[in-house]
């Protein structure tokens, strides 16, 4: 006969076994709890080293307040911690810790060593633990601050530490971790040492600008956009990416809250929302997030290590991301963009064929005057007369002539009429150069133009969808959107749930640009449809808005909504690819794009315009410059 199951109490050596289980799921996640320790200690230096992928050594040592010997005791037992006193801290947490496990349950399944000692005191306490065996502690001179030595992680249990990957994929966690932490605290020097290798080692900056560039490069930073927004409830900054530094993955979109990395559906689903017109789908855009809110707003206590954190109020919390990204990438044609010093060539690397794009030149930015006074805009069949005199070519009245016209006069020797000089034109405000000719037309696809700094093919459909959907968005936020009325009012009867949510609304669609009165019952009068969707069925229009608002709140479903509608029309009236496009045309085509808040990519995500810079010519041509 079976016997019976016995309840008993674990002993401490297997529960902190367990506990490591949860907390220590790789070097990583040890490196990750003896790193938030230091910060939580005050420390303004932290330095890192690691051997064989953390397998063999991971040290951290910090500046920070460091402890005493009954203090250092204390802090290697289960739950004993200084991050809470009470069940109320639990709501109130501001530190990057406050479990009290983590030395517990690293101690109990690694060779660990605790070399510490406070400013107070003249010498420092040194506690050996092996596999959750106490060997020492024993007084020893050190400087003020604590080291942490773990050495032969997983040596006591075999079936974990066979699990761990090879030290190349380990050590490539490990420098995420140090990357992530990097940027969560620029103010805070760091270095990380691999192998006896120094890899990184950053001053205390205190300012983002220098630890993104540091990190990565001042081109890429120049590619990102500030945010800054606050409400009553969220204090958001950071940066946020251009289009072109999109990737297949979301490895360079970091969340910070409360100065915590962490993540959380409801955030992605926000910067998802935010750039849905600006970039094709499965790319993901650089993004560095900071959140600020009370700590009662946010539960950091929903995962062992912290990943992941909770809201209170989701739904309030992506409004503010989406409205802090659309500030940022100028949406609202009212918020002026941020500066950008450099305006030299920014060159992008990707997954797929590079795009290299000059940094757009924004309100407000210094410009060098150039060498000659030149027009925004300047044709190929003027060459002749560039060529032929020195003085700058001013503005001309566009003529309209085909490709063909354009190929022959530039292989004609006659002379063409000296222009008449007149003031040239003031460059667009949010112009993505500050001069260019138009060269004319590649294989009846494409424009070439010449700006000062190379030249650049623009697809005449990608940039004409992204005017059109801007044109049509600020129509929309304006509440100034066109109205198309219907021959014939058409009486719409809806489900009860549906038709009460319409009834609701009934104010955001007029608004919208539907001409919706409610009939009674469950029925509704339409008589006129937003310009961009007059070609829709009345009815499914109706059926889809009231669920999208359902799903989605009000506001932001609405204009989800308009965003969607918005970006098919411009993709419907578009020029097509195939047609000839006239000398005035493609002007006003560039001029318009110019003007737009983000003339680098269609609404759908494609790029309306590919840079080649001089300096990457005389590369590849070998030239010394």
């Amino acid at each position: 006969m079976q016997e019976k199951p016995v309840i008993q109490m674990l002993p401490d050596q297997v529960i902190n076994k367990i506990a490591a289980g949860e907390v220590v799921e790789r070097p990583a996640s040890v490196m990750k709890e003896l790193f938030e320790n230091s910060l939580d200690a005050g420390a303004t230096q932290v330095d890192v080293e690691v051997i064989r992928g953390g397998r063999q050594l991971i040290s951290i040592t910090d500046n920070g307040c460091g402890m005493n010997r009954d203090q250092a005791l204390l802090s290697i037992e289960r739950h004993a911690t200084s991050k809470i006193r009470s069940e109320a801290d639990i709501e109130n947490i501001h530190t990057m810790g406050f479990r009290g496990e983590a030395l517990a349950a690293i101690s109990s399944v690694a060779r660990f060593t605790l070399i510490t000692r406070p400013e107070e005191e003249l010498a420092g306490t040194e506690i050996q633990i092996a596999g959750g065996k106490f060997l020492s502690c024993d007084d020893i001179g050190c400087p003020v601050g604590t080291r942490m030595e773990i050495r032969n992680l997983f040596f006591n249990v075999p079936a974990r530490r066979k699990f761990l990957r090879a030290e190349q994929t380990e050590l490539s966690h490990i420098r995420q971790l140090f990357l992530v932490m990097a940027l969560a605290h620029p103010d805070i020097g760091m270095s990380l040492k691999v192998d006896e290798r120094m890899v990184y080692s950053l001053p205390m900056s205190g300012n983002m600008e220098d630890r993104i560039s540091e990190l990565y490069n001042h081109s890429f930073f120049e590619q990102l956009l500030e945010i800054d927004y606050s409400d009553a409830d969220y204090r958001i900054s950071g940066y946020a990416g251009l289009p072109q530094t999109g990737r297949k993955d979301r490895q360079d979109q970091y969340i910070f809250v409360n100065g915590r990395p962490a993540s959380a559906p409801v955030v992605f689903h926000a910067l998802n929302e935010a750039y849905h017109s600006l970039i094709i789908k499965g790319r993901y855009p650089a993004v560095f997030l900071f959140i600020q809110m009370e700590p009662s707003l946010v539960d950091v206590n929903v995962h062992p290590t912290k990943k992941e954190v909770r809201f209170r109020l989701p739904n309030q919390l992506r409004d503010a991301i989406v409205a802090a990204l659309g500030k940022a990438l100028s949406f609202d044609s009212a918020v002026e963009r941020p500066k950008v010093e450099s305006q030299k060539s920014i060159s992008i690397e990707s997954d797929e064929e590079g795009i290299e794009l000059p940094p757009p030149a924004l309100p407000g930015t210094p410009t060098p005057p150039p060498a000659t006074v030149r027009p925004i805009f300047e044709t190929q069949k003027q060459m002749d007369d560039i060529l032929r005199k020195p003085e700058p070519l001013l503005d001309r009245k566009p003529k309209k002539e085909s490709r063909s016209s354009n190929v022959e006069h530039r292989t004609s020797k006659e002379e063409a009429a000296p222009s008449q000089p007149s003031p040239p034109s003031p460059s667009p405000e949010k112009s993505p150069w500050g001069w260019c000719r138009i060269m004319g037309q590649l294989g009846g696809n494409y424009v070439v133009l010449e700006t000062e700094d190379g030249y650049v093919l623009m697809e005449p459909r990608a940039a004409h969808e992204r005017v059109l959907f801007e044109k049509f968005m600020h129509a929309a936020q304006s509440h100034a959107v066109q109205k198309q009325g219907l021959l014939a009012p058409e009486t719409v009867e809806l489900l009860p749930s549906d038709a009460e949510i319409v009834r609701t609304n009934i104010t955001v669609l007029q608004e919208l640009g539907f001409g919706v009165s409610d009939f009674g019952g469950d029925a509704f009068i339409v008589d006129a449809l937003p310009v961009y969707v007059q070609d829709n069925p009345v009815e499914s229009m109706l059926i889809e808005i009231a669920r999208e608002l359902e799903k989605a709140g009000k506001t932001r479903g609405a204009r989800e909504l308009v965003q969607e509608k918005i970006a098919q029309t411009a993709c419907q009236m578009a020029v097509r690819t195939k047609d000839q496009l006239s000398d005035q045309e493609i002007e006003k085509l560039v001029a318009d794009l110019a003007k737009t808040d983000m003339p680098y990519t269609s609404p759908r995500g494609r790029p309306t315009l590919i840079y080649t810079s001089f300096t990457e010519l005389d590369r590849k041509f070998s030239r010394d410059g």
